[in-house]
């Protein structure tokens, strides 16, 4: 009995701390890749317009009528847009994805917004790969990041059927 009391008291005291805790500022917040690289995106933007330019020659177009036409659409297709998903609120934070199209082919997606979370960091590279491997948002969902996965896919759904 004389025992009992220092034990309890220093049990309640050792779980105090416990109850207390909240995850620290590294917890906390969200995953933006678009703001982490904004040098990269400028580096990948300035090339574009040197090769979609069209070229001049000095002549004037055939008078047939399909030259313009067919010249417009592949002024489309080498065109470089950043097309951004609507933020997508999940049971574990708000995802929310940028889609680059190079015409109707995707080359890069980064999140824009994402929970920061171990699974999260490691589930972002997978579906980002998955995508630029489907050429679409039927994509796989990562394991253990299920919900961050479904977020991304309809970000990602909703900014590909905005940009056509």
């Amino acid at each position: 009995m004389k025992r009992a009391i220092p034990v309890l008291a220093l049990s309640v005291a050792g779980l105090v701390p416990v109850w207390l805790y909240s995850p620290g500022a590294a917890h906390e917040g969200e995953i933006n890749e678009a703001a982490a690289a904004p040098e990269t995106q400028q580096q990948k933007q300035t090339p574009a317009p040197q090769t979609t330019a069209p070229k001049t020659t000095g002549s004037a177009p055939k008078a047939n009528g399909t030259a313009p036409t067919t010249q417009q659409q592949q002024q489309q297709q080498a065109q470089t847009r950043n097309v951004s998903g609507p933020a997508v609120n999940t049971s574990e934070g708000t995802v929310q994805v940028q889609v680059t199209l190079q015409g109707n082919k995707i080359t890069d997606v980064k999140a824009l917004r994402a929970p920061n979370s171990n699974p999260t960091r490691m589930a972002l590279p997978l579906l980002r790969e998955s995508a630029l491997k489907a050429q679409s948002a039927d994509i796989d969902t990562v394991s253990g990041a299920t919900a961050t996965s479904e977020g991304y896919k309809q970000s990602l759904q909703a900014a590909l059927d905005g940009a056509k």
